[in-house]
């Protein structure tokens, strides 16, 4: 009996240091920024303009403008947790190729962005960045687009502005459902410092969203897009299941590249 007791408490502090480290930690178990030299010239095979912005504790965010001729509007982009946009020529070919012109966006510590990071702060970026694309387009003409991790802030985005659209590829139903669903063991909705309650925001969202989700998606489950899909008020969605589609490489699928036609219709 004793030597039950000893192994619980021992089993009861491990458990408590581990809470804690999850706790203090978690940015290393959200994010995974890869970091580009300053002097990086980028090169996406068509026009484009890097620029700047900067937030209002003196990050400098940086994002890449691909522009053409007679465009119908913009595809403001947000990627997900890992990589940087140098990564993205593929998605800049995708939006052009709809006859969309694209902004692409790193988050603070990511590609040549600097600032700290936190939930808040990321929301006033991605306000930073639509206010940016409103000086040179009307609102009508932008898109949210969002892809895994971006898909928080997509979400977010559209639920304070007036977009013409918002596409969301790989979403999950909240930062903290998700955390549930990777770390179980932990009392996630306790901890969690960055809640990105996709599923809250959806309900103030009045333009058409486009859901894309792999049903083999081992990093979001489908279900997390399905509960999502669920959670949107009215009839103004759509969603495409991509049968034998993983987490990534959803355009080479004809199920996501006919829905995409869709969206950017």
């Amino acid at each position: 009996m004793r030597r039950l007791k000893k192994i619980s408490i021992v089993l009861a502090v491990l458990y408590v240091l581990l809470t804690i480290l999850t706790y203090t930690f978690q940015e290393r178990l959200i994010f995974f920024p890869s970091k580009m030299p300053m002097n990086h010239q980028y090169d996406f095979c068509q026009d484009f303009e890097e620029f700047n912005l900067t937030a209002d504790d003196g990050a400098v965010l940086n994002a890449v403008h691909i522009k053409q001729d007679s465009a119908k509007g913009v595809a403001l982009y947000f990627h997900g947790n890992s990589g940087n946009i140098s990564h993205l020529i593929h998605v800049a070919n995708l939006i052009t190729r709809k006859g969309y012109d694209a902004i692409m966006v790193d988050y603070r510590t990511y590609g040549k962005s600097t600032g700290k990071m936190s939930e808040e702060a990321l929301k006033k970026d991605a306000q930073l960045f639509y206010d940016h694309a409103l000086t040179k387009y009307k609102e009508e003409e932008i898109i949210l687009y969002g892809r895994s991790f971006g898909t928080g802030v997509a979400a977010g985005l559209a639920a304070e502005n007036s977009p013409k659209k918002l596409i969301l590829e790989s979403p999950f139903y909240s930062a903290v459902a998700l955390g549930e669903h990777r770390f179980p063991i932990f009392p996630v909705n306790w901890l969690a410092t960055y809640r990105f309650p996709s599923n809250e925001y959806l309900k103030s969202v009045k333009c058409p969203i486009y859901i894309f989700h792999g049903d083999e998606d081992s990093v979001i489950p489908i279900e997390q897009a399905r509960n999502l899909y669920e959670a949107i008020p009215g009839d103004n969605k759509r969603f495409y299941k991509i049968e034998g589609a993983g987490h990534n490489y959803l355009q080479d699928f004809a199920v996501f590249q006919k829905g995409i036609n869709e969206a950017f219709q």
